[in-house]
C-alpha cells in the first residue's frame, strides 16, 4: 500500500510541479494542477483500493488469530472428564454433570439443560464448542 500511495503523491507533486513552471495566469496554473492532480487521483484509485481490500482481510486475519489464541475449542461431545476440568470453573462435579448431558447440538444448552449457570457457562463460552 505505500508503494501505491508513494506513487500517487510523486504524480501530484509531478503535476504540481510541471503546472507551476508554466507561463500563464494563475487561474490556468491552478485548473492545470487541479486537473493533473485529479488524473492522477483517478489513476491510482483502483490500486489504492486493492491495497486497502488486502490491508482489511490481513487486520481480520490477525483479530481471528487473536481471539482463538492457537487454542482449539474442546468439543463438549467428545471431551473427557479430565479435559473438561481444564475449563475455568469448571470442577470434578460439573464435568460429570456436562458429561451426562450428552449430546448437545449447541453450546448453549449447558445453561438450557441446567447443567451450568449462566455465570460458569459465560466462564467456558469462548473454550467450547459442539462439532
Amino acid at each position: 500500500m505505500r508503494r501505491w500511495l508513494g506513487v500517487f503523491g510523486l504524480a501530484i507533486c509531478a503535476a504540481m510541479i510541471a503546472a507551476a513552471g508554466c507561463e500563464g495566469d494563475s487561474a490556468e496554473r491552478e485548473k492545470k494542477i487541479h486537473d493533473e492532480a485529479a488524473k492522477a487521483a483517478q489513476q491510482a484509485k483502483p490500486a489504492v483500493e486493492e491495497a486497502s481490500r488486502a490491508v482489511k482481510a490481513a487486520v481480520e486475519g490477525a483479530k481471528e488469530g487473536w481471539e482463538k489464541g492457537g487454542k482449539s475449542k474442546l468439543d463438549l461431545n467428545t471431551a473427557s472428564e479430565d479435559e473438561l476440568t481444564g475449563l475455568p470453573g469448571i470442577g470434578k462435579h460439573e464435568a460429570k454433570r456436562i458429561l451426562a448431558g450428552r449430546p448437545y447440538k449447541d453450546k448453549h444448552e449447558l445453561i438450557s439443560k441446567r447443567i451450568l449457570s449462566a455465570a460458569a457457562y459465560e466462564k467456558v463460552k469462548d473454550d467450547v464448542a459442539v462439532k
